[in-house]
């Protein structure tokens, strides 16, 4: 059977893991599910162990949304991962939905389209950026770029070196799934999670995020970006 990691990187989300946890335990493919603790300074690894995650790595500092991630997939050796993001409570029992199209072979990565929530975000900069800079690169138009809630092959992380640093994880990962020509699918899926809304807590945040998706965008506009190759087409 093939195996599947639910990777969920966690920054003080000790209020919702423990939902998100057992919601992504339930999930019937779901083999392991490993929470990274990204430096949080409330109890969020704790929880996360005592709502039954089969690993919690911990990073000292807060590294960002890409260095845990990459941490998790380092923890495992599991053939397909499924992004969660820690904020999604019950709501992450929809997650199935993004496997199963992978675990068949029709795709190689799943994009979850979450609903639309009225005056959820700011004024849609990042986004934007994101669509704007996915098309650019390969010409393809997405309904949700920045969505975190993904389904892939573990060699697409592998062959394309990882992934960016901080929030330019799913931009980056789009552009290099299309360049290195593996299939991608959005599909609709009914998970909500925590939303920032027009606060300044929720500006900084964006901000951070439109510069994290800059950098991604510029790293392969420059060629900087380089692609592992193929090992099954090596073999044939």
């Amino acid at each position: 059977m093939i195996s599947v990691a639910a990777l969920i990187p966690a920054y003080n989300e000790a209020d919702r893991i423990t939902e998100t946890v057992i919601a992504a335990k339930a999930l019937e493919r779901v083999s392991e599910v490993v929470v990274i603790d990204d430096g949080s300074t409330d109890d969020t690894a704790e929880k996360a162990s005592s709502a039954g995650a089969d690993r919690v790595v911990r990073l000292e500092k807060n590294s960002g949304k890409g260095a845990a991630l990459m941490a998790g997939v380092k923890s495992t050796e599991a053939e397909i991962v499924l992004m969660l993001d820690a904020d999604l409570a019950s709501s992450a029992s929809a997650a199935g939905a993004l496997l199963e199209p992978v675990l068949s072979g029709q795709v190689d990565m799943t994009i979850a389209v979450l609903p639309s929530v009225k005056g959820s975000g700011g004024f849609g900069f990042a986004v934007k950026l994101s669509r704007w800079g996915i098309r650019k690169s390969t010409g393809h138009v997405m309904k949700a770029p920045l969505s975190g809630q993904r389904a892939l092959k573990r060699e697409i992380i592998q062959r394309m070196g990882g992934f960016d640093p901080g929030f330019g994880v799913e931009t980056g990962l789009t552009i290099d799934a299309f360049k290195m020509g593996y299939t991608v699918e959005e599909v609709p899926v009914e998970i909500s999670h925590r939303t920032t809304g027009k606060s300044v807590k929720g500006f900084i945040h964006r901000g951070k995020q439109f510069k994290d998706i800059f950098r991604a965008l510029v790293v392969r506009w420059l060629g900087l970006r380089k692609y592992a190759p193929d090992k099954n087409l090596e073999q044939q």
